[in-house]
């Protein structure tokens, strides 16, 4: 089994509950069929970093079976907690303890992630560096990963807001841990990141993002 962990955190799509951020200017039932592209395409990069394991860490307890036919090919486990920073750390921990020497875990909001970061992260692993951190436009991060446990710095962060990375930054400094910064990207939670996918895309190669370009092609592209 590779000795580094590549998980992603997950939820089953449901009209009325996934992307309500999106709502408006989408419909409930649009927000989550763009989701379940966000999904796919996300997928699709994890599959691109070479030398890992790639799991699904899923919400909620029954979306097993929609998550082992979406990706057969990876380990999948429930997440457990009930806070965002309880549920990161158990599965670092969990990767951790299960052999994994390096751990990371990224979003699925960030469809169009170069797969290029996500190696610079294990990369940065390789070095000296204790913790490395993706930084988002808004404050928070895509990805985080991690050698050993560090409970602290998820579970006495304020997770969803402005100052995440900030907070997990000087937390960490604190503790005396080596911190590394990949480039900055995005997720999608608002119209105004839906546009600037929307605007993305439009520029990229036509085999970026097939799943979420399929579906945006659909959609005004004044949103």
């Amino acid at each position: 089994m590779p000795h580094k962990a590549l998980l992603v955190v997950a939820k089953q799509p449901a009209a009325g509950q996934t992307k309500t951020r999106l709502c408006p200017p989408l419909d409930g039932p649009t927000a989550a069929a763009l989701y379940a592209c966000f999904l796919r395409d996300t997928l699709a990069v994890m599959r691109e970093v070479e030398g890992v394991r790639r799991a699904i860490a899923y919400l909620p307890e029954a979306a097993e079976g929609y998550f082992r036919t979406l990706a057969p090919d990876m380990a999948l486990t429930p997440q457990r907690g009930a806070e965002l920073g309880e549920r990161l750390d158990n599965l670092l921990c969990d990767a951790l303890a299960d052999g994994a020497q390096q751990a990371v875990v990224m979003d699925s909001d960030s469809p169009s992630l170069p797969a290029a970061y996500i190696r610079q992260a294990f990369a940065e692993l390789d070095g000296p560096c204790d913790v490395v951190l993706g930084p988002c436009d808004d404050g928070g991060y895509y990805l985080i990963g991690l050698k050993q446990p560090q409970p602290r710095l998820l579970r006495e962060v304020r997770m969803s807001t402005s100052t995440v990375v900030q907070e997990t930054l000087a937390l960490a400094e604190g503790l005396g841990l080596r911190t590394a910064l990949l480039p900055t990207w995005y997720d999608v939670d608002t119209a105004n990141e839906l546009l600037r996918l929307q605007r993305e895309l439009l520029a990229a190669p036509p085999e970026a993002c097939p799943a979420t370009r399929a579906l945006l092609a659909q959609l005004p592209r004044w949103l």
